[in-house]
């Protein structure tokens, strides 16, 4: 799993006008893939409204896959659907801990 910034996840985003936030989702998502079970499916469907949302909550539990149970799914959810890029500051830094 590749270990990015916190900080670059969450500035990024304001930087790019949030064309960062799809990349980091997609790259992620490709990683985790690679990585853990369930798979996610293709992050196309983050532009159709309520699958975005089905499609967030399975990122989140390959998440939490990844993190033995240290980032909950629903926790990784509510970080990433209400917050935003905190949430995926918060996300990442919970991965990269796992990383390490």
């Amino acid at each position: 799993m590749k270990v990015r910034s916190p900080g670059a996840v969450f500035f990024l985003p304001i930087i790019t006008l949030g064309i960062y936030a799809i990349y980091w989702y997609v790259a992620t998502k490709n990683d985790l893939n690679k990585l853990v079970e369930p798979k996610v499916p293709t992050a196309w469907l983050l532009i159709v409204p309520i699958a975005g949302w089905v499609w967030i909550w399975k990122f989140a539990g390959s998440v939490s896959s990844y993190t033995k149970g240290a980032s909950s799914q629903g926790t990784t959810f509510i970080l990433l659907f209400l917050l935003g890029g905190i949430g995926q500051a918060i996300v990442q830094s919970s991965i990269n801990k796992t990383a390490a």
